[in-house]
């Protein structure tokens, strides 16, 4: 039986099954799921899946007889590509911020403004905020080392503080332009970029709000140590902790590992959207700088040596502190890019069952209800691949291709719904699941127990407020 659906099921026995029931190291059985699913995908689905993508003939049919090994082995490297020199850079960051006491000095600052009671909270906006200009991976590299350490001051909170800043940066991330999804989206379902930015910012309002309620409650319910690692021993953060303000790096200099890569990253963004590419003079020249210095590699490789910088001088120059703070952190990075290589090889070759064409001729000329339909077409991809920036593409065609005229609403709404069904749901296909999980030292069953149920109902409310919504402000 070769349905994409039943493939679908086959792997996610093999990883759920293997890590949770056989113990097996998640890269193992991530793995092995990615062969027995390219084992088990006919070559015309695969041709299929190619020439849906836009590729020739030739590469179609190459694609098909390419050895199962190498096409694993290249989604496997492309997914490296995307994510390697990030996590890298961030591992190193995050190490850095630790031991030159930086993170410290942020998390003093924040609670001299919030308290602890709003600590959380703090985090929770600051990541939305984040999220809008910046990736959610990269998001979370930065957060997490402040995560770390206000954690130790705040005790039984690092489960709640981990949701807080998913939660924010999640939502952000697929409601709000300039990130690839929600463009793509717009341009495809012709929703006015301004409209969209702030309709994602009102409906991600109310979904982080229902996320920091789910947070808190999970919290409660399943209290998660801050626990020994690598990269950031208990003791290390302990002694941070004890230490005296004034032998604390400065502000400015604890928070350039985030603000420079976040300013770049934005800077870039902001040009690409709202200004002319083909600017020409001193004008032309600086917008160039800024494209090139905020590529995400770029700006986070600029982040690192900003770290390095506050570590090296805070350190009285000791450069033993420096290269161990290094190997620490590409120790404990490198384990965190080969599980979520695999975990992206994974959903590649979920993705070449064709799964997404089977589900859109499953829906075509199904046009009633077409807010749900919407968010549950996205659901469904993202849940069955992995990637939310792939179901928001593949809902975007299908409902794009479907008539809209005599909606009672705008298609704004539309546009909404899926980015808030991209939310459902992460699990072991999903490369950003490996990520949280890995970065913030929670097992795969505490992820599944927290992290995925949290973005499922941020996705849901977020559904329900759009249909209520489009009857009360249809906007046409």
């Amino acid at each position: 039986m070769q349905d994409p659906f039943f493939i679908l099921l086959v792997g996610m026995l093999i990883v759920v099954g293997g890590i949770l029931a056989g113990k097996l190291n998640p890269f193992i059985a991530l793995l092995l799921a990615a062969l027995v699913v390219a084992w088990m995908t006919p070559a015309a689905a695969i041709v299929e899946f190619a020439l849906s993508k836009g590729q020739s003939d030739a590469n179609a049919i190459a694609l098909a007889t390419t050895p199962i090994g190498e096409r694993i082995a290249g989604a496997f490297g492309s997914t490296v590509g995307k994510i390697g020199i990030l996590i890298a850079m961030a591992a190193i960051i995050g190490k850095s911020m630790l031991m030159s006491g930086a993170a410290e000095r942020i998390v003093r600052s924040i609670l001299g403004l919030t308290g602890e009671k709003n600590a959380p909270l703090a985090f929770l906006s600051g990541s939305f905020f984040l999220g809008i200009p910046v990736f959610f991976d990269t998001v979370f590299y930065l957060m997490i080392p402040l995560a770390k350490a206000m954690a130790m001051r705040l005790k039984e909170s690092y489960l709640l503080l981990v949701l807080c800043i998913t939660a924010g940066a999640a939502m952000a991330n697929s409601l709000v332009p300039p990130t690839p999804g929600p463009l793509f989206l717009i341009a495809e379902m012709n929703i006015p970029i301004g409209m969209m930015m702030v309709g994602g910012f009102l409906v991600g309002l109310v979904t982080t709000a229902a996320g920091y309620l789910f947070a808190v409650w999970t919290n409660k319910r399943n209290q998660i140590p801050l626990r020994d690692s690598l990269d950031a021993p208990l003791k290390e953060i302990q002694s941070l902790a004890d230490k005296d303000s004034t032998q604390l790096p400065s502000l400015g200099f604890s928070l350039s590992p985030i603000l420079v890569p976040l300013l770049l990253i934005t800077g870039s963004a902001t040009i690409s959207t709202f200004w002319d590419q083909a600017a020409g003079g001193t004008v032309g020249v600086i917008f160039d700088g800024i494209h090139f210095l905020g590529e995400k590699n770029m700006a986070l490789i600029l982040g690192a040596l900003a770290a390095l910088l506050t570590l090296f001088l805070q350190q009285d120059k000791e450069r033993a502190g420096m290269k161990g703070a290094v190997q620490a952190a590409l120790t404990s990075g490198g384990v965190i890019i080969l599980i979520t290589a695999a975990g992206g090889a994974f959903g590649a070759m979920l993705q070449q069952t064709g799964i997404s064409i089977r589900i859109e001729s499953m829906t075509e000329g199904f046009q009633i209800a077409l807010i749900p339909l919407a968010f549950f077409i996205t659901a469904i991809v993202r849940t069955a691949q992995g990637s939310a920036t792939v179901a928001m593409i593949t809902a975007s065609g299908i409902l794009s291709g479907m008539s809209t005229a005599g909606l009672e609403y705008h298609q704004l709404y539309l546009g909404l719904s899926i980015a808030c069904g991209s939310k459902l749901i992460p699990w072991m296909n999903d490369s950003g699941f490996w990520i949280v999980c890995k970065m913030s030292n929670l097992t795969e069953k505490e992820a599944l127990k927290t992290f995925s149920p949290l973005l499922t109902i941020m996705g849901i409310v977020g559904l329900i407020t759009i249909l209520v919504a489009a009857k009360l402000f249809p906007l046409v």
